[in-house]
Order: structure tokens, then C-alpha cells, then sequence
């Protein structure tokens, strides 16, 4: 097998670019709206495929639901009682199985009670299709955490139908413990999963340590606290911005399928070697973009836009920082990055992540408690 070898919130320890000179800044060709407010730390939004409404996460462990523009008052989910919630913990991600619409099956990932540890669940929707069945249907994964943060958070379906789940390097600061650079080690990396292939999940015959040396279930490693990921629904790129240290915060895009990557961590703190002057950065896939501290504190990565409104933008990647709240894309080619771009809309408060909807319009999440769609500017 030839193996192609080439994060969050809230401040601690949080580090990522524009390492391009070319961006453009005070791009004002778009706007946001509010869709809803009032959420309590709103870390995910989500839609069932083919369904036009909106899962939005909640930190503290509910799950709600916004339906033609209203905010529902029972929550589609609550697990308040078993999430342990508080600085970087929480309930932090939610994914609908490809097959939602005929098997009911969601997957939320928190962190549980009492210690923190990193628990992936399989839920069920009820008779009621705005309230799930208030209890798990399946444990799917559970992981120790070692510190109280860098606990990743994102789950998603890839284009390829396998879970994929983002850990991060275990907590603490420099990656004490050494996990990012281990491969046999499940912290610090990207997994990839099969959950519909055994009891609770099976590993795909193709990822790429499967065979030898390392952790079966890994699909990417050298990472520290990949907060937000997300695949390009049409390209089907990888995007994961990784939250930094104390100096550069970093977003990474590599093309469909590339597997066994190592993103540097802790050799390396975005371009910049970590702790030291000089590193080996043999075998190190380096970020697309990065910018360092003097513009933000922990990046928050979003998606690629495919949606049908804002035709001009389709395929570009936005993204955010949790501190500085602006909102920048850029357009992956599969090689290079172009169109570099900073856009004037306005106050976002402190991001803390993004959402995209079925029709693959985008949404940015704010600790404002509002969510906010991206649309066309009105004319004055």
C-alpha cells in the first residue's frame, strides 16, 4: 500500500494566516442576517440531507431546531445531564447518517460526565420527526482525555459515506504528552470509521494504516486541535483549521482521498517550526493559509460555499477566529490558493463556528448567541 505521507475556543493555549501577501481586504460584495438568537453558545448547525431545516449545537448539551425561520421551543435533543460543559468542553458535534431520511440515525459527540472523556453516540428520531429519542441508541466510541482541552469535537460523513472524527493532541500546551507525532496514538489525528460495517464500528479496508504500523482507525495525524473540518460537496477537498499554540493559527486543504497525511504538530506550529529555530519538516503536509496572533487568537473553520444565491463565491472557503470575529475565504485549487479575502459585514461578535444547510448555503455561529446566514447585500 503506498501511503501518501507529504482547533477552539475560548483562550487556552489557541493558535493560525494569511501567510499571502495578496489579500484583499474591505471586500464588501457580501452580508449576513440574523436567522435566529438567543442560542447558548450555538458550536454547530447542520441540516438532515434533503431537509430544509436547522440543527443548531448548543455547548451545554441541547440540540434545537429553527424551522421556516422559527426557533422551536422544545429542543430536538437534550443531554444536558450526562455533557460535561465548560471551557472546551461540551456537546460539540452532530452528524446525520447519509440515510437519515429512511433509518433516523444521528451521531452527537461530547464530552461526558464526569471526567471529560471524548464519547461519539448513535441517537434516534421519534414518531415526532423535531424530537429525537431521549435515549442513545448505540455507544460508538469512547476515548480518556488526558487534560481538559484540545478535545477536537468535529464529526462528520464524508463524501466517501464513513464517520470521520477530529481529536485533538490530549490538552495542556506543546503537546506534553507527545500524541500528535504518534501514530499509535488516536489523539492529535483525524479517524475515519465505518459505523455501518460492525458492532459499534468497523475499519475501512483502505485507510492507511491498516496493515501496519499504527492506529487502524487513523486517517491524518500531526494535528493539535482540528476544532472545525469539512469536506467540499462537490470537490470533496479536505479542509481542517487547526488551532495553534501561541503564535500562528493554520487552516489546511489538501484534494479528495489523500490519506496518511501528517500535519506537522508539534514539529511544527503552522509554517513555523515549533520551539525551535530549525526542524525536520520531511514528510510534513503544510497549511494553505495561516496568520499569526497579532490578528486573532483560535481559528474557526467553516466551508466551502456551494450553495445557489451567492453564485459569485461558490467553491470558495470562509472561515473565522474566535477572538477578532472576521470573516476571510479563499478559493483551494488543488494546488495553490487564490482569491485571498477579507469581507466587510459588519460585527460578528467571537465565532465559534459555522454551519451549512442542505442547500449548501452558509451559516456563522457566534458566542453573541446568534446564528447568521450569509447573503447578498441590500442595495441602499
Amino acid at each position: 500500500m503506498t501511503i501518501i505521507v507529504t482547533t477552539f475556543l475560548w483562550a487556552l493555549g489557541f493558535a493560525g494566516c494569511s501567510g499571502s501577501t495578496d489579500m484583499v481586504e474591505g471586500e464588501s460584495g457580501l452580508a449576513v442576517e440574523v436567522v435566529a438568537g438567543g442560542f447558548d453558545d450555538p458550536v454547530y448547525l447542520t441540516s438532515p440531507p434533503g431537509d430544509p431545516r436547522l440543527f443548531v449545537v448548543e455547548q451545554s448539551g441541547r440540540i434545537r431546531i429553527i424551522e421556516n425561520g422559527t426557533l422551536l421551543s422544545t429542543p430536538f435533543l437534550d443531554i444536558r445531564d450526562i455533557v460535561r460543559s465548560g471551557g472546551e468542553r461540551g456537546l460539540l458535534g452532530m452528524a446525520f447518517h447519509p440515510a437519515y431520511s429512511s433509518n433516523g440515525q444521528f451521531y452527537v459527540g461530547y464530552s461526558a460526565q464526569p471526567d471529560g472523556d471524548t464519547q461519539v453516540e448513535r441517537y434516534g428520531v421519534s414518531s415526532d420527526p423535531n424530537v429525537a429519542l431521549p435515549d442513545r441508541d448505540r455507544v460508538i466510541f469512547t476515548l480518556d482525555q488526558p487534560f481538559g482541552n484540545h478535545n477536537g469535537g468535529q464529526i462528520t460523513f464524508g463524501p466517501d459515506g464513513m464517520l470521520y472524527i477530529g481529536l485533538g493532541d490530549g490538552g495542556s500546551g506543546g503537546d506534553p504528552q507527545g500524541h500528535g507525532q504518534n501514530i499509535n496514538t488516536l489523539l492529535g489525528a483525524l479517524l475515519r470509521i465505518d459505523v455501518d460495517g460492525g458492532n459499534p464500528y468497523s475499519i475501512p479496508p483502505d485507510n492507511p494504516f491498516v496493515g501496519i504500523a499504527g492506529r487502524d482507525e487513523i486517517w491524518a495525524y500531526g494535528l493539535r486541535n482540528p476544532w472545525r473540518f469539512s469536506f467540499d460537496r462537490q470537490a470533496g477537498h479536505l479542509y481542517i483549521a487547526d488551532v495553534g499554540q501561541n503564535a500562528w493559527e493554520e487552516v489546511n486543504a489538501v484534494t479528495a482521498g489523500s490519506a496518511g497525511l501528517n500535519y506537522g504538530w508539534n514539529v511544527m506550529e503552522g509554517l513555523h517550526c515549533f520551539g525551535s529555530s530549525s526542524c525536520d519538516t520531511g514528510g510534513i503536509v503544510l497549511p494553505v493559509v495561516e496568520y499569526g496572533h497579532s490578528d486573532g487568537c483560535s481559528v474557526s473553520g467553516g466551508f466551502a460555499y456551494r450553495g445557489e444565491v451567492l453564485t459569485a463565491i461558490r467553491g470558495d472557503y470562509f472561515y473565522s477566529d474566535h477572538c477578532s470575529g472576521f470573516l476571510r475565504s479563499f478559493r483551494f485549487t488543488g494546488t495553490s490558493v487564490t482569491d485571498e479575502r477579507e469581507w466587510d459585514v459588519g460585527g460578528l461578535g467571537r465565532v465559534l463556528s459555522f454551519g451549512q444547510d442542505t442547500n449548501g448555503e452558509l451559516y456563522i455561529l457566534s458566542s453573541n448567541g446568534n446564528v447568521y446566514r450569509l447573503v447578498e447585500p441590500v442595495e441602499p
